[in-house]
């Protein structure tokens, strides 16, 4: 990699660090002082949902792997189901990770 490539990559992630920190700062500084409307607030409600199962799909069904078998979309879905039901964090993952590692113990990949 050459020096300036490498000069481009390191102000690129302090660029966005500095935009994430800004952001986190414009929500605790804002907090209070403005109020969604209703339909604002149903917007936002699907938008996350939205996301969610964006992620979900993206990590059940990676690009670039062939035959991977069920054990990481079943994991993926155990993941989902847990956050579903608003299970910790901790859990999710640990969750997740069991089923993905029992399935793929037991053979299928």
């Amino acid at each position: 990699m050459s020096t300036a490539s490498a000069a481009v990559l390191v102000l690129g992630v302090l660029g966005l660090a500095a935009g994430t920190y800004l952001l986190r700062l414009g929500g605790i500084v804002l907090r209070g002082r403005r109020t969604l409307t209703p339909a604002a607030e149903r917007t936002l409600d699907v938008a996350v949902a939205v996301v969610f199962v964006a992620l979900v799909a993206t990590s059940a069904f990676p690009a670039g792997v062939t035959a991977s078998g069920f054990a990481l979309p079943a994991g993926v879905l155990v993941a989902a189901v847990l956050a579903w039901r608003r299970a910790p964090f901790v859990v999710v993952v640990v969750g997740a990770a069991a089923v993905t590692a029992v399935l793929r113990l037991l053979g299928a990949a």
